[in-house]
């Protein structure tokens, strides 16, 4: 019989990350591909195991995920959302912990959009007086 699957969607920036959570041996997989081959930096490694180590849950969930939209690091804090909130899902005691390390507030900051009459969100074109 299969072991139960514990959900929990992540979002940072313009990435949106699904993330399941099932009882293994702690593999990473994301979008089909183990988490080495995905990221290249070792930071963003850390930052998706964080939720798992700060419960101690390193080697017990096998985590698979699909992320799309945003760039590497968005991405990473996406998958971090999501497992945090599979966590809670898997077991409530685990909800103080991952609040208090900050695990379960979508980051709201977003790119800023361009406005006219500019050649980016803030940057004026070049000022001469002659």
């Amino acid at each position: 019989m299969a072991s139960e699957k514990f959900y929990g969607t992540g979002r940072r920036k313009k990435s949106v990350a699904r993330v399941y959570l099932s009882e293994g041996t702690g593999k990473i997989t994301i979008n089909k591909r183990d988490i080495d081959d995905f990221f290249g930096v070792e930071t963003l490694k850390t930052i998706v195991r964080q939720p798992l180590a700060a419960t101690e849950n390193s080697g017990k969930y096998d985590v698979t995920v699909t992320v799309r939209g945003g760039g590497y690091t968005g991405q990473a804090g996406a998958i971090r959302h999501g497992i945090a909130r599979a966590l809670i899902k898997a077991d409530a005691d685990f909800r103080p912990t991952l609040k208090k390390a900050g695990f379960l507030t979508r980051d709201p900051r977003m790119k800023e959009r361009k406005k006219y009459g500019l050649k980016a969100a803030r940057r004026a074109p070049q000022f001469s007086k002659r």
